[in-house]
């Protein structure tokens, strides 16, 4: 999720599509909060680790 968000932000940066940008960014904060979590020991939508 996280790599997906990266992607979609440089791709809406360099074409200036501002709703691959904002959609980037969801995906990258969604995907670092989802890794924390996994990291810290809390399971995640049922499962020990995300990744």
């Amino acid at each position: 999720m996280i790599a997906l968000g990266i992607i979609l932000l440089i791709v809406g940066f360099i074409t200036g599509i501002s709703i691959l940008w904002t959609i980037g960014i969801i995906l990258a904060v969604v995907g670092a909060v989802l890794w924390i979590l996994g990291a810290m020991g809390h399971a995640v939508a049922g499962r020990r680790h995300y990744w």
